[in-house]
């Protein structure tokens, strides 16, 4: 494995770890291409310490553009360690706090070399599940996503500088896409890549790419908090049952009371004996209290219903109730506007002469001619029309 170059070793446990991405967890061959990919990239690691590319009082200038890529190597062993199946929950917390050690030592090294601008680090520090109000922790979440999607637009702008418009693939998943950064093992080293442009280009995506990991690496980190959190405060898992204990406990004689419905309670205390409470009035045991029997049938007939109220009248009886309340107005269309009026109407029914009906609307029509008169003598035509007065 010495003979190995880093990059070539490195871009390896890459690939594998990038196609088990794409594979459903449970499978073997999935975790068969986890584990090769940790044992490449412990191995990298291990080179990595012993080459001591990085040391404790250098600064991010100091680094070469080449190795930034290996500053990574703590958040994709973290997300390695996520992914590996477990089988029961002591398994399931080792993983976890692996996973919890890798990117604490990612998101320190970040912090200590001043790769993130303090804009970030404020926005990414701030927790969601510790907000209480849900306006704001949707807010939050909104200008996190918003920030790393900027963050994605500049590193696929970088990506087609690098490559000059003509990226190969899209990458699937981070790890194909650190991956990228790397040399290909495929192909021999071009003297493009001693380029101080190629170089420059190399440097800002790598930079740009720590940048969105560490954004990746805070949401990853409180998720594995309130996962660990669940895992320590699970119940302890059930004993197996050895065969023997089995087919002695078959052939022990059972009541008739386990496989009634309704089985007795046990009185008493906690072990089914004594008296239901203390001299002190406290229960020594759970119990129910229930309703009084009048009331148990009531109940019982509430169950079976519908879940919506049902009409108490019909629609033709409620249409009447409300034209008696006067909300259904009648009449209009053609056929009304084709009626004579009240005043038409009048003048017709008094010309039916040589009857009293035609009679009385005859005096009616009068009365109501005479009145007209009157009016129009004290009020004059236009004297109510005040708005066209200068």
């Amino acid at each position: 494995m010495s003979d190995i170059p880093l990059s070539t070793l490195y871009h390896r446990g890459l690939t594998a770890a990038a196609k088990a991405v794409n594979l459903p967890t449970i499978q073997d061959e999935t975790q068969e291409l986890l584990q090769a990919a940790l044992s490449d990239l412990r191995l990298v690691q291990s080179r990595v310490a012993s080459l001591s590319l990085f040391s404790q009082n250098e600064l991010l200038s100091d680094i070469p553009s080449r190795d930034l890529v290996y500053l990574l190597l703590p958040f994709i062993l973290a997300e390695i360690h996520g992914r590996v199946r477990t089988t029961d929950t002591e398994e399931r917390m080792d993983q976890v706090m692996r996973a919890q050690s890798s990117l604490r030592i990612f998101l320190t090294t970040l912090d200590k070399l001043e790769v993130v601008p303090e804009s970030e680090k404020t926005l990414y520090a701030q927790k969601t599940s510790t907000m209480n109000d849900p306006a704001k922790r949707r807010e939050l979440k909104i200008k996190q996503y918003q920030k790393e999607k900027e963050i994605r637009s500049r590193i696929q702008a970088v990506r087609k500088r690098r490559y000059q418009g003509r990226i190969p693939n899209e990458p699937t998943s981070d790890f194909e896409l650190i991956a990228s950064l790397l040399p290909d093992p495929s192909k021999a080293a071009s003297a493009s890549e001693d380029d101080p442009d190629t170089e420059d280009v190399l440097r800002q995506a790598t930079l740009l790419l720590l940048r969105l990991t560490y954004a990746e690496a805070h949401a990853q980190s409180e998720s594995l908090d309130q996962e660990l959190q669940l895992l320590r405060s699970a119940p302890p898992p059930r004993p197996v049952e050895l065969a023997s204990d089995y087919s002695r406990r078959r052939k022990e004689p059972q009541s008739d009371d386990m496989w009634r419905l309704d089985a007795p309670i046990p009185s008493g205390g906690p072990d089914g004996k004594g008296p239901l409470l203390d001299s002190s009035g406290k229960p020594l045991r759970p119990f129910t209290i229930l309703p009084a029997s009048s009331d148990r049938a009531r109940l019982q007939a509430e169950v079976f219903r519908p879940d919506h109220r049902l009409p108490t009248m019909s629609v033709d009886e409620y249409l009447e109730v409300e034209r008696q309340r006067g909300y259904i107005i009648t009449g209009g269309g053609p056929q009304s506007e084709a009626a004579p009026t009240s005043s038409e109407q009048l003048a017709l029914d008094a010309e039916m002469e040589g009857t009293v009906f035609a009679e009385q609307k005859a005096e009616e029509k009068r009365q109501k001619d005479e009145a007209w008169a009157r009016y129009t003598d004290t009020h004059p035509r236009g004297a109510g029309n005040t708005m066209n007065r200068g």
